[in-house]
């Protein structure tokens, strides 16, 4: 019997892998900087989960690497979801959970991440988690 546990977390890695070397080609990055592609990634994951309402927060992380919506769902209270935070607020966060200078700034780090979590995906997916946030941080979104 073949083992294809090993191979979903092999290619769940993969996919992570991919993700994280995404953001980092967009900002330049050595894969030695890998640990602030993860803190990038973590910050604004966790911030887009608690805006989402808790049923389109599930359907998106449905839609993610295992790995990937490990790190997700990690620390979520469901129970104390949607935070309602407008863009200055959101920024504000992503800034506090990222403390690292990169050019552009917050928003840049949000377009950034999004973009990279947007390839693995539906495009009905993205606009659902698109037209679940407020105008204002709509504006920062791929």
């Amino acid at each position: 019997m073949p083992n294809n546990s090993y191979s979903v977390f092999e290619s769940s890695i993969d996919k992570t892998n991919l993700i994280l070397k995404d953001i980092e080609q967009a900002y330049g990055w050595p894969k030695e900087r890998r640990n602030q592609s993860y803190a990038a990634l973590r910050t604004v994951l966790h911030l887009l989960r608690d805006r989402l309402p808790v049923q389109e927060s599930a359907h998106f992380a449905a839609q993610l690497p295992t790995l990937v919506r490990g790190v997700y769902f990690e620390g979520w209270d469901p129970s104390v979801v949607p935070i309602k935070l407008n863009r200055e607020e959101f920024l504000y966060e992503v800034r506090a959970g990222f403390p690292f200078d990169v050019e552009g700034g917050p928003a840049t780090v949000v377009n950034t991440v999004l973009n990279a979590l947007r390839r693995h995906v539906t495009q009905g997916e993205w606009d659902d988690v698109k037209s679940s946030m407020p105008k204002d941080l709509t504006t920062i979104m791929p």
